[in-house]
């Protein structure tokens, strides 16, 4: 379990997606850049396999930001997109309406 307190440390906010690119060497693998507000980052996302670049470019995403820092590939990725998989699909967690990027998810 999850008490309330360790819910509101964590940062989860609207991000939208700027630039897609392919990792080198990775069949799974995007490095993501996201607007997150203030300031925008880079994330390495295991989703290749169910979207294109194209699919995700200007989508707005949720994203966890306070997530420490791990370099994957050769590649610091800083914050993690949230999304879900059923039944072998994948589907990122994005918003039903227009909001701005580094909007807080509570």
């Amino acid at each position: 379990m999850v008490s309330l307190e360790q819910f509101k440390e964590m940062d989860i906010r609207i991000g939208k997606v700027l630039k897609v690119e392919d990792v080198q060497g990775a069949d799974k693998l995007y490095v993501i850049t996201v607007d997150i507000g203030e300031e925008t980052r880079k994330m390495i996302a295991g989703i290749k396999l169910w979207y294109t670049k194209e699919d995700l470019v200007g989508k707005n995403v949720v994203v966890l930001v306070n997530l420490e820092p791990k370099v994957i590939r050769g590649v610091e990725s800083k914050g993690m997109l949230l999304a879900t998989l059923y039944d072998n699909n994948l589907s990122i967690v994005t918003t039903d309406r227009n909001v701005p990027p580094g909007s807080k998810v509570s």
